[in-house]
């Protein structure tokens, strides 16, 4: 199964400007733990955590307000391609001990993202597969 088939189209994202407390308004309203952090020409060049808001400006008392989120993204990200197999994301991010991985095509531009959300809910599809 490929990634394009399973993984979340409707990706949420920001730019490095945007401040640490609008990025997280958007992630609350939209019930997601993680989002992209996108150049002008919508290029992943971060991703921003929960657990970045809280260990990178929370616990170190900055204010979110006017802390870009350049400040505090996780800037080695990995990424996959949409035309990759399932289970060798899986096995990236089990590797690297990542929960969710941005979806791009081939110019690095964002299209998705894949979760162990996605994982999850595909994972009886996945598994026919492997038979």
């Amino acid at each position: 199964m490929k990634i394009s088939e399973c993984m979340s189209q409707d990706v949420c994202f920001v730019k490095p400007d945007c401040n640490t407390y609008d990025a997280s308004r958007i992630m609350c309203e939209n019930h997601i733990g993680c989002i992209p952090v996108c150049d002008e020409e919508k290029s992943v060049v971060g991703i921003l955590t929960d657990r970045d808001i809280v260990l990178r400006a929370v616990a170190c008392n900055k204010d979110v307000k006017t802390t870009p989120v350049s400040e505090i993204m996780t800037t080695s990200v990995y990424t996959c391609s949409q035309e990759k197999e399932v289970t060798e994301v899986q096995n990236l991010m089990a590797q690297n001990q990542i929960r969710r991985i941005p979806v791009v095509d081939n110019t690095n531009k964002v299209v998705g993202i894949f979760t162990m959300g996605n994982l999850a809910q595909n994972d009886k599809k996945i598994g026919q597969q492997n038979v």
